[in-house]
């Protein structure tokens, strides 16, 4: 074999090997893309969602102050968080905190006006409709031995988040004939407010920081879950987080 044939070879041989290399680093990265990480030291493992309504005094109009029941009508969206630890994942690990970014409201409703709310850290209640408790885009829970949703603090092994994406003076509610008035989605119904005017969607980016590495997942939530109008109050667990897809970023 003359050495122009062999070298003809050996050049044949590199190149195929080259194509073998970057076709499996293509599939490699075609497989992050669609799978993204595998190996997390922590997983968001549940979402739950509990939707309701409640009605809060509203402003006194011209000609119902004497008005028995003058309410605004909010519709809340309180959603829970649920990080596990990854068992698998063989080295020793903490959360450094959890946050949720970039908040937007991609269907808005036809009613109202979502806003966005952290637990209320002074008062009895989770939640309290004050500008004070507003998100903007960014809501950050530290890692700390145990969750706590008035200190913005989750358990370092694993824990739950919470928020609530509400939609605001979605309508009103004036009467003298009511005795008792229950705080549900069923004083939504009461008005002449449909339930398809209160349907919104909302997406976020969900950050797990684990040892310094951030793992993000893009998030789209509808709300409210089922017919509030009918039922009151609904609940939803998600478990199955197929659709939710983490990568590491910088």
């Amino acid at each position: 074999m003359d050495i122009n044939k062999k070298e003809t070879i050996k050049h044949c041989i590199a190149i195929s090997i080259l194509i073998i290399i970057i076709s499996i680093v293509a599939i490699l990265i075609i497989r992050y893309q669609v799978d993204g990480e595998t190996n997390m030291p922590f997983n968001l493992s549940k979402i739950t969602i509990i939707s309701t309504a409640e009605g809060v005094q509203a402003a006194n109009v011209e000609g119902q102050e004497n008005t028995k029941w003058n309410l605004s009508i909010n519709q809340s969206n309180d959603v829970y968080f649920f990080i596990d630890k990854n068992e698998e994942y063989k080295k020793s690990a903490t959360i450094d905190n959890i946050s949720i970014e970039n908040i937007k409201v991609s269907t808005i409703p036809l009613k109202g006006e979502v806003k966005t709310y952290m637990p209320n850290s002074a008062d009895g209640r989770k939640f309290i409709y004050n500008d004070t408790f507003l998100v903007n885009e960014k809501l950050t829970y530290t890692g700390a031995k145990a969750s706590n949703e008035k200190t913005l603090e989750i358990g370092n092994q694993g824990g739950k988040a919470l928020i609530r994406f509400a939609n605001t003076n979605i309508c009103t509610y004036n009467s003298n004939e009511d005795i008792e008035v229950v705080h549900d989605g069923t004083l939504i119904a009461k008005t002449d407010t449909k339930n398809e005017e209160i349907q919104f969607a909302v997406n976020f980016d969900f950050i797990i920081t684990s040892r310094n590495i951030k793992y993000k997942a893009n998030i789209t939530l509808d709300f409210p879950y089922g017919d509030i109008l009918e039922e009151g109050t609904t609940e939803i667990e998600k478990t199955d987080m197929n659709d939710i897809i983490f990568k590491r970023i910088k």
